[in-house]
């Protein structure tokens, strides 16, 4: 099985009480917790894909919870993870460390980088039923205003049509997926999983404006 999550930001302390106020106690009841949902998830042969942001830790904290984690690890790598680099640092807990990857799930391809792409590789192709080939996964930007202005982005561009070189018309796919670790709260998901995450966030977020808007009115 393969998963992905991002922006764990294990041993940051300031995710609790100011950026995401996750509203752990501490810095070390989040990590348990976040260990615990991964493990509880995650066997040892399963592959999880961290899009950035995995630890604030310094190296022996870093290699302390990588020896924790279950399956086979492999890191895009974020803007936050200040522990690559350094000799001490365990590198045989991953497959591999890169700042992009684009590779195949289930015949879909993923793209995959810690910041958003928004207009990313492969992102017009569907299958003969019409349903993405394509999907791009990213993080760095958590619950925050950034998301809710691609959020706005995706929207628009869904619902622009474009005739395509058969001279159809049809709208144009994006199909961007925020794996922040809250949003599944702090466990590593599968592709199609994340794809019903993000469909259900997406309409819980459209019924939440439409209910704003009547208010108003």
């Amino acid at each position: 099985m393969r998963y992905y999550i991002a922006d764990l930001h294990f041993f940051h302390a300031a995710m609790n009480d100011r950026m995401d106020c996750r509203g752990f106690g501490s810095v070390e009841e989040m990590n348990e917790y976040m260990v615990a949902k991964w493990n509880g998830k995650v066997r040892s042969r399963d592959d999880v894909i961290i899009i950035g942001d995995l630890s604030w830790g310094s190296v022996k904290d870093t290699n302390a919870l990588l020896g924790r984690l279950n399956g086979r690890l492999y890191l895009i790598q974020g803007n936050h993870d200040r522990f690559l680099g350094k000799k001490e640092l365990d590198m045989s807990r991953f497959g591999w460390v890169k700042s992009y990857e684009e590779l195949y799930d289930n015949k879909r391809k993923v793209v995959l980088c810690h910041y958003p792409i928004m207009c990313y590789n492969g992102q017009y192709r569907l299958d003969d039923q019409g349903m993405p080939k394509t999907y791009m996964l990213y993080g760095h930007v958590h619950d925050t205003q950034d998301q809710r202005l691609l959020e706005q982005f995706q929207e628009m561009t869904r619902n622009t049509v474009i005739t395509d070189a058969r001279g159809t018309e049809r709208h144009i796919p994006c199909n961007m997926i925020n794996c922040f670790c809250k949003y599944s709260d702090y466990e590593p998901l599968t592709l199609d999983e994340w794809i019903v995450c993000d469909n259900r966030r997406r309409a819980e977020n459209i019924a939440a404006r439409q209910v704003e808007k009547e208010l108003l009115s």
